[in-house]
């Protein structure tokens, strides 16, 4: 349908906004995971049991959600919700580009309207990092203790292991993401709260087409989101190993001075 109407080009609307927010996210989430991975280790050993783990998954998730992914969905979601046809060359869009879009969203509605569903994406984000890392965290310790003989995983198990913890979250909160993209598309006066906008579209999904509408969506995000986890872990497991190296290296270096 997209396709037919607007043209392929259509499918990659919000592009700019997705790339300029992926390293910062990404960014955000490893470092935020590791830091509160390790607030919450064992003092004696070291290491942070399943339950620890959720919780700096949680917490990672809220911390992205707040720090990035928000405003980048805001302008991606606007971008590509706007009714233009790139077909047409005659018909302006509202939005030329992600940062357009920001300057236009903050001059007419204020800056908080880039934080718009706010709490719903804290809360999809902090059950999607709490299930992908909790998961991708047990699985990994079981491949190696089935492979007690292999001391470094190699990186295709990284990413098969990254795509089964990273189809976990979409479908742990597909309902809280449909309800949080249809909030940040719509416009709701200023004398609403964000309960009210929530209940709102929730009631109007439930009326329409019942339980599955709090699905819609949920293949294509799967499709989108696991084969992306699976790289994000294989390059984190390269990145992490290179860096305690380094580290050794450093280390060894002064101790020999």
């Amino acid at each position: 349908m997209i396709v037919k109407r607007e043209t392929p080009l259509a499918l990659y609307k919000g592009l700019g906004a997705v790339l300029s927010g992926i390293v910062p996210k990404m960014a955000t989430r490893f470092a935020s995971f590791e830091t509160y991975k390790g607030w919450l280790a064992d003092a004696e050993t070291g290491k942070t049991g399943v339950g620890g783990v959720f919780l700096a998954g949680l917490g990672a998730g809220t911390t992205e959600a707040v720090v990035v992914v928000t405003p980048m969905e805001v302008v991606k979601i606007r971008l590509q919700a706007q009714m233009h046809s790139l077909a047409d060359p005659l018909e302006t869009p509202r939005y030329r580009n992600a940062g357009h879009a920001v300057y236009t969203i903050v001059r007419e509605e204020g800056f908080g309207a880039l934080y718009r569903g706010v709490t719903l994406t804290a809360l999809r984000q902090a059950t999607n990092q709490g299930a992908n890392f909790t998961a991708y965290q047990e699985l990994k310790k079981l491949a190696e203790r089935w492979q007690p003989d292999v001391p470094d995983l190699p990186s295709y198990q990284h990413m098969f292991i990254g795509l089964i913890s990273g189809a976990m979250g979409p479908f742990s909160n597909a309902p809280i993401d449909t309800i949080k993209t249809c909030l940040q598309k719509a416009s709701f006066g200023s004398d609403t709260t964000a309960l009210q906008r929530i209940t709102s579209i929730a009631s109007e999904m439930w009326r329409q087409e019942g339980v599955s509408s709090f699905y819609k969506g949920i293949t294509p995000r799967v499709l989108r989101v696991a084969p992306g986890q699976a790289v994000v872990f294989a390059v984190y497991e390269r990145v992490s190993k290179l860096i305690e190296r380094v580290k050794e290296v450093s280390e060894s270096d002064t101790y020999s001075e």
